[in-house]
């Protein structure tokens, strides 16, 4: 293990610590270098032993988990734009404004990496999942409040979030412009939206 522990570190709080091994997994995940995403590399990365990392999340399955729903949760508040499509509208912006940038990516792929086929893991992805569908439920609703009659939240996943990160688990990025407004019409039903 090459991991160095400076002996004059500064103390820094519980939140601080997570902030900074959170960085440093995002860092390993975009370094084109490529390097081995593990505990001790995270560590040295964060400037943290190794043995807290280990003491706070216990794997590093648990510590991305964490580092996704943080994401997740910091993500999620959307503004009422007033109708169902500036809605959705502002949410695949935001969707793809962030898959657009290296923490987005390695976003995608610290899912994809916390992906073990046991049942915890199974557990974990479906919490992911009701996450990152509680916005588009809000958004459902309120669409329903207004009186406007929304797709099913299904429809939703398959028409316009699917596509977003399938783009993003392949490494391709959507196209620079017009891309969310093809797929929220398509979505809606709108006609002459091909792109």
């Amino acid at each position: 293990m090459t991991s160095k522990q400076p002996t004059d570190r500064i103390r820094r709080s519980p939140e601080q610590v997570r902030a900074a091994v959170h960085q440093a997994v995002i860092d390993l995940l975009s370094d084109p270098k490529g390097e081995d995403l593990n505990i001790p590399a995270i560590a040295q990365r964060a400037s943290v032993n190794h043995t807290s990392i280990y003491r706070r999340w216990g794997s590093l399955d648990a510590l991305l988990a964490d580092m996704v729903t943080s994401r997740l949760e910091r993500d999620s508040p959307l503004n009422d734009t007033g109708s169902l499509r500036g809605d959705l509208l502002a949410w695949a912006e935001a969707s793809v404004a962030s898959i657009r940038t290296p923490e987005g990516r390695a976003l995608v792929r610290a899912v994809i990496l916390s992906m073990p086929n046991s049942p915890q893991a199974q557990d974990e992805r479906a919490q992911h999942f009701r996450r990152r569908m509680h916005s588009i439920e809000q958004i459902r609703q309120r669409a329903t409040a207004r009186g406007e009659n929304p797709p099913p939240l299904e429809q939703i996943l398959d028409q316009l979030v699917a596509p977003f990160y399938l783009r993003a688990i392949f490494g391709i990025d959507p196209p620079a412009t017009g891309y969310p407004e093809v797929l929220v019409d398509r979505l809606l039903g709108a006609t002459g939206t091909a792109y």
